[in-house]
Formats: structure tokens, C-alpha cells, sequence
């Protein structure tokens, strides 16, 4: 038997929220996603809204089974956003990665280096 990793199952799960979008035949009356992606963007921004909150107050609540539950569905949701503009769960991951070993403070610093220099100041 084979070791599944984290971003194999990432992998798989964009796999099927991909093959839900309505241009790959996802039907709206079959699917929660395909549901979300007949109704758009607002649609899935504001369920990741919700989701975000959820997982805020179960955080609040310190009930360790209740963030799990709400950061899967937030997850969920963010991949389903992923999709909709046509990203995947890699490229966040390449994302995290090009990060690692820097501090939050010097990640910060050099964004703001970067955005004060587009706009040429």
C-alpha cells in the first residue's frame, strides 16, 4: 500500500472540484460545486466569508474537533475559489515554499519594498 501525502490529497480533491466546473459537465442539480460555480464569484467569496467566521468562532470556542471541522470547510471552499480562477492547491504550496525561512517581519518588509516600487516612490 502506497503513503498518501498531504498534497496528493490536495491534488485529488482539486481533481474533483475541477471536474465539477459546469465546462467539464458539472451539473448545479448533482453537485454542491457545481452549484457554487453556476452561481459565481460573489457566490463563492461569500461562502468563504461565512466559512472564515465559522472557523473564528469555533477558534473562540477552543473546542480542538470544532476548528478542525470549520478549517477543512474553509479549505474546501478556498480550493473551490482556487478553481474558479483557474489555480490549484500547488501553486499556494509554491507559494508557502518560496516563503519558507523567511520571518513574517521580512516577508512583510519586502512586499512593502515591492509595492513601493511599482508605484514609483
Amino acid at each position: 500500500m502506497t503513503e498518501t501525502t498531504s498534497q496528493d490529497l490536495l491534488a485529488r480533491l482539486a481533481d474533483i472540484i475541477e471536474s465539477r466546473k459546469p465546462a467539464h459537465g458539472g451539473d448545479p442539480d448533482k453537485s454542491y460545486i457545481a452549484r457554487l460555480f453556476n452561481k459565481g464569484t460573489d457566490a463563492i467569496l461569500k461562502k468563504i466569508g461565512e466559512e472564515a467566521t465559522e472557523t473564528v468562532m469555533a477558534a473562540k470556542d477552543g473546542v480542538a474537533e470544532k476548528i478542525v471541522y470549520e478549517v477543512a470547510d474553509l479549505w474546501f471552499h478556498s480550493m473551490i475559489a482556487l478553481a474558479h480562477f483557474d489555480l490549484r492547491p500547488a501553486d499556494v504550496l509554491a507559494e508557502l515554499a518560496r516563503r519558507e525561512g523567511l520571518s513574517g517581519l521580512e516577508e512583510f518588509a519586502l512586499r512593502k519594498a515591492v509595492k513601493r516600487d511599482q508605484d514609483g516612490g
